[in-house]
């Protein structure tokens, strides 16, 4: 098995985030408000960094096409645009919700936390299964970087 470098190492970064998130949990649960907050702003440099290399990756490198057969491709597609929505609304809200925790709008903050928190799980396990799929059960397929599309070869 040959894993790509980069994808890999993004979804350690989202996996840890997610790790994060359930010690963070974990801390309120017990009142421990200090170690709660830098667990959860550890949680969010991890998603940021994995943004941050997702995005890279695609502008830079592209995305890698579903390399597996023809016929569940469409179930792979439905999965993706549900992990994106997931991914998206999981990081609005957590970062909605970490701004609310930093600036001491705690009522709010204690509303959302556990609907983000919920979210983010989701979006967690959703991303490492398209990893799996993209990389681990089927060999991923073509790659293609925005500026090739843009630019062609």
């Amino acid at each position: 098995m040959n894993l790509p470098l980069l994808p890999t190492i993004s979804t350690f970064f989202i996996v840890l985030s997610a790790i994060f998130v359930a010690i963070g949990w974990n801390l309120i649960r017990r009142r421990k408000i200090e170690a709660h907050k830098k667990a959860m702003l550890a949680a969010g440099v991890s998603a940021l960094i994995f943004f941050i290399i997702y995005v890279s990756r695609t502008v830079f490198v592209g995305n890698t096409a579903f390399g597996g057969p023809d016929d569940i491709k469409i179930f792979y597609t439905v999965f993706l645009i549900f992990h994106i929505i997931l991914a998206t609304t999981g990081g609005i809200l957590g970062g909605y919700n970490i701004w609310l925790g930093l600036k001491n709008k705690l009522a709010k903050h204690r509303k959302l936390g556990p609907i983000a928190s919920v979210v983010w799980f989701f979006t967690a396990i959703t991303g490492v299964m398209v990893y799996l799929l993209l990389y681990v059960i089927y060999e991923g397929g073509h790659t293609t970087s925005v500026f090739k599309a843009i630019l062609g070869n």
